[in-house]
């Protein structure tokens, strides 16, 4: 969560047919509390972005060494997840790269950009002219939409929500995010943090997925599920534990927005790596998925955004 805490990072990240988009340039109107003119007159929002996976790359292959690895890496990913291309031109210059980027091979490169993009999600969100920790964040979360000064004015521990886990299909990350000593105290700030990065690592290997050979992605699909799941249930006790700080962050516009394009974008590259499982995630993502939609995690998050979501094929849009 900072550059002190970048071994950590690392390891929590390792412990655990794509069509056309249209590009998202901005997330959903400051979302409106439910029965009020601006919530009633909200329009459907769907999340979307582009992405050819299909693109030849097969000449970056074919050239592919340890000494173009970036111009590889933005060219790459300039043909077939835009999004990819411009986060990294953005962190073009962040010296911690190398330590994520396998070299070795086109395929291995391929494989650690799971890594790699969560790493670096990670030092663009939390940069210090960006983020002040635990008063206000920022997002990336694609070539045309950044989240930027989102409050989340501080929190309680994210630990606080495991007696809401009633399964032990995320219990790798569990014993990591919720159960360690230091991070099991971060509060929303964390689960933000978290959520983001490892949600932006699952579209930078599944553009790539064909020439993913081993396990260095084997659970980008169970990040992202379980990072929705940390985020619904923390806003679940929010509501029933703290209900002052409930209060204030529901009245943040910001917040909310960020929340339900989060929920949206995870559904989305949730279902465009669907035919991947196995090479991309386990069968236990399907079953983290079919539990953040339980009932009473709809219900909360449709509180908090003033948002109907839908939840039958078409969950990266709202009602």
């Amino acid at each position: 969560m900072s550059r002190r805490q970048l071994p950590r990072l690392l390891t929590a990240s390792v412990v655990l047919a794509l069509g056309a988009g249209t590009l998202a340039t901005s997330g959903p109107t400051a979302a409106a509390a439910p029965g009020t003119p601006q919530g009633r007159a909200a329009a459907p929002y769907c999340y979307d972005e582009p992405s050819q996976p299909n693109a030849d790359v097969s000449d970056l292959k074919a050239s592919f060494n340890a000494s173009n690895w970036m111009r590889t890496l933005q060219t790459m990913y300039k043909r077939r997840w835009p999004s990819g291309e411009a986060l990294a031109i953005a962190q073009a210059k962040d010296k911690y790269w190398d330590q994520f980027v396998n070299k070795q091979s086109f395929e291995g490169f391929a494989e650690s950009m799971m890594v790699a993009i969560h790493e670096e999600t990670h030092m663009w969100d939390l940069d210090p002219s960006r983020t002040k920790w635990d008063v206000h964040i920022a997002a990336w979360i694609n070539a045309g939409q950044q989240a930027l000064t989102v409050p989340v004015l501080g929190g309680f521990p994210r630990k606080e929500i495991l007696p809401l886990i009633k399964d032990s299909l995320s219990s790798s990350m569990d014993d990591i995010y919720l159960r360690d000593r230091t991070q099991g105290e971060y509060r929303l700030q964390g689960v933000l943090a978290e959520q983001n990065a490892g949600l932006t690592g699952l579209p930078a290997v599944t553009v790539v997925q064909e020439y993913i050979k081993g396990v260095g992605a084997s659970n980008a699909r169970d990040i992202a599920a379980t990072n929705l799941r940390y985020l619904l249930l923390y806003l679940r006790v929010a509501k029933d534990k703290h209900p002052d700080y409930w209060a204030r962050i529901k009245a943040e516009p910001k917040l909310r927005d960020l929340v339900l394009t989060q929920f949206l974008r995870t559904a989305y590259w949730l279902e465009k790596s669907a035919p991947y499982t196995g090479k991309l995630g386990s069968r236990d993502a399907d079953k983290i998925t079919a539990a953040n939609y339980a009932p009473e995690n709809i219900a909360v998050l449709e509180e908090f955004t003033g948002r109907k979501v839908r939840v039958d094929a078409q969950k990266h849009c709202t009602a």
